[in-house]
């Protein structure tokens, strides 16, 4: 996002109060420059494999507690782009968020920046207020399962499918075998309910700033910034550091909070909060197999939003 754009969207009178702790202080104590914690949470959400981790709350469980408990900390920014994801993940890091928020009593700010949609919207209304581009993609409130059907294939080229289960419907969606009218009828059963608490969450979070008939913000659409900034998905378009400072004012710094890491993970390019058994580098040969193939569901997840 361009550092000079003019935030939109309402702005505080004056700016965000400080914790109770920091106003009771004496003033030969007191910082005069107001610290923002910065964390980015960027990538497709959960579907982690060896080489290929993505968003999850084992992952950036430390960098929030991290930035939350910034000493001299007025409030934590979030840097976020994210296409979405696990519906687990993404509700159990935005728990994360809000629990942490709520015992430090730091307000928390999302700006979105090419994408936030589907479980990637859910972590932008962890946020007190949400900012975007007017060009980011907001929204994709839904649920999705996709995947492929082979048995036709594997039927044409005379290959047998052997499968033995205990409980008639646990190989149930099997890609290798014809689709079943029950099976789908499950499936979509279970996506109501998880579609059902995604709404609850959305209405809850944004509650007074969506239309009052906003079931059409429910069907899985998805929009620009600027369109969501009407609908009241965000509460203004603007970056990080134009609207933060636009709050607090023209002295205020930006801490950016990573994840730590010990020696042995930097020279594994290892992502901190990802399991390293040690049987690891044993399977690297079928971590490559599984990480191609979570980069390829991750590229499918990108295109979605045309990105």
């Amino acid at each position: 996002m361009a550092e000079d754009q003019t935030p939109t969207g309402p702005l505080p009178e004056k700016p965000v109060k400080p914790p109770l702790w920091r106003r009771l202080m004496p003033g030969r104590y007191r910082k005069s420059q107001p610290v923002v914690a910065v964390v980015r949470l960027s990538g497709a959400i959960g579907a982690i494999t060896p080489l290929r981790p993505g968003l999850s709350l084992a992952g950036v469980a430390t960098t929030l507690e991290r930035a939350f408990t910034m000493k001299r900390a007025a409030a934590v920014a979030i840097a976020l782009n994210s296409p979405g994801g696990s519906p687990v993940q993404s509700a159990l890091i935005f728990r994360r968020i809000r629990a942490l928020a709520e015992e430090n009593r730091l307000p928390v700010f999302v700006f979105a920046e090419d994408v936030a949609a589907s479980g990637g919207y859910m972590l932008a209304c962890a946020g007190d207020e949400i900012y975007a581009d007017e060009s980011s993609v907001i929204g994709s409130i839904g649920v999705v399962s996709a995947g492929f059907g082979f048995d036709k294939f594997i039927r044409k080229y005379g290959i047998e499918r052997r499968v033995h289960t205990q409980g008639r419907n646990k190989a149930m969606l099997d890609p290798f075998r014809p689709e079943k009218p029950d099976d789908v009828k499950r499936l979509l059963g279970l996506q109501k309910d998880v579609h059902e608490s995604f709404i609850a969450l959305v209405r809850a979070r944004r509650e007074g700033r969506l239309p009052k008939k906003d079931a059409s913000l429910f069907t899985g659409e998805f929009w620009s910034g600027a369109r969501a900034l009407e609908f009241g998905l965000i509460d203004g378009l603007g970056d990080l550091r134009t609207v933060m400072r636009a709050k607090l004012g023209d002295k205020t710094r930006f801490k950016l909070v990573g994840a730590k890491s010990g020696w042995l993970q930097r020279r594994l390019g290892r992502v901190p909060g990802t399991a390293l058994g040690a049987d690891w580098l044993d399977g690297l040969g079928g971590a490559f197999a599984s990480d191609l193939i979570a980069a390829i569901e991750e590229r499918a997840l990108w295109s979605r939003y045309g990105l």
